[in-house]
């Protein structure tokens, strides 16, 4: 390799270093080792799992799909027999589906497919740092509005930033991490007042009070992105899914790696689809005990907890985030730790646990706030 190569690779090598990337955090075998717990005893609420789908439903599916799959061939019909599944669910047809390996996949797919160098990619802030790294990954420039205050859409504000070299708008709602849903006609005068593509995530939509899915026969410049990681309990097999018009989904199917998604997902999304009523149990008994989890956090002395359309909800204490946060540590709970949201200094987001996992989350919160347990 010559000196001007040499040179071409270090300088390439030091820009992607340099881009933002999703960064793995604690883990229960890391937490165990660095507290000294046991493993059985650490109570993970910091990324959204549906833990309320029981693991031997799972697991018995996972065996139908095992003895169904041949695994020394690439995937058939599989993928296809997927989409018939979901548009059956969404009471769609299969060509407004296209598939892929997460929601996040997906999404970074469009920004591939619809951002070029120097386009301008809008949305607000805070939510879900993933769309910021793909635009900025793809070279395009990266605008945002911030919410008002309780969260609330600034409809004004994202337009002021539409410009016309903008081509992209990224709705995230339910919102991550604020866990709000935004109201239909403030998401359907952005849709149709914005020059570009619309994409709205709505990774959390079977824990919501409506849906956007509807309104992609209304609109063509329309894509709502969906997972079977969350309400489904699949985070592990990485499957998800966007749904549009035919043409634009056709278009997103379009991808040049062949066989991208493996046979188990593909398979495993199908038969929970065609078992609905798991995910469906589940949810309902979720949302139920959110309702309470959220009442009971609101009692904490020093502990705002706010209405969620997720299966998380995000708080905000009157002691440093970062203190609250080692101190569940410690205790053997993991939440995720957030920090300033707009006016609020302190904030942490706590997945939706079981019963008994948020009746440990409440007593720790109390004693790390100076509450008797």
């Amino acid at each position: 390799m010559n000196t001007k190569g040499k040179d071409w690779l270090k300088e390439k090598l030091a820009e992607i270093e340099a881009l933002e990337s999703y960064a793995p955090e604690k883990t229960i075998g890391g937490v165990a080792k660095e507290y000294g717990l046991s493993p059985a005893s650490i109570i993970k609420l910091n990324f959204n799992e549906n833990l309320y789908i029981p693991r031997e439903k799972i697991a018995a599916l996972l065996k139908e799909v095992a003895e169904e799959c041949d695994l020394r061939l690439y995937p058939q019909e599989e993928e296809e027999q997927l989409r018939v599944a979901i548009a059956k669910y969404l009471q769609l047809k299969p060509a407004n589906v296209a598939v892929g390996n997460s929601s996040d996949e997906v999404m970074d797919r469009i920004t591939r497919l619809f951002l070029d160098k120097g386009d301008v990619a809008v949305t607000f802030t805070p939510t879900f740092s993933v769309f910021r790294y793909c635009v900025r990954y793809n070279g395009a420039e990266y605008a945002t509005a911030p919410l008002q205050k309780g969260f609330k859409l600034d409809v004004e504000g994202l337009r002021a930033a539409f410009t016309p070299e903008t081509r992209l708008l990224y709705l995230c709602s339910p919102n991550n991490p604020t866990g709000n849903q935004f109201a239909p006609e403030e998401i359907e005068a952005l849709i149709e007042d914005f020059p570009g593509l619309v994409m709205i995530d709505e990774a959390y939509g079977e824990y919501a009070d409506y849906s956007a899915v509807p309104l992609i026969g209304k609109y063509e410049n329309l894509v709502v992105l969906r997972t079977f990681s969350k309400a489904f309990g699949l985070a592990g097999l990485r499957l998800g899914y966007a749904v549009a018009n035919p043409t634009l989904a056709k278009a997103i199917n379009k991808i040049p790696a062949p066989y991208a998604i493996n046979v188990v997902s593909l398979t495993m999304g199908r038969k929970l689809l065609e078992n609905v009523g798991i995910m469906q149990e589940a949810v309902a008994a979720l949302k139920a005990e959110r309702r309470k989890l959220i009442s009971r956090l609101n009692e904490i002395r020093g502990v705002e907890a706010f209405d969620s359309q997720a299966n998380f909800v995000l708080i905000n204490t009157s002691k440093p985030h970062e203190d609250v946060y080692v101190n569940l540590l410690k205790k053997g709970i993991i939440i995720k730790k957030l920090g300033r949201l707009l006016m609020y200094e302190n904030c942490l987001r706590v997945t939706v646990g079981l019963p008994e996992m948020n009746v440990k989350l409440l007593n720790a919160l109390k004693e790390s706030l100076g509450e008797e347990a």
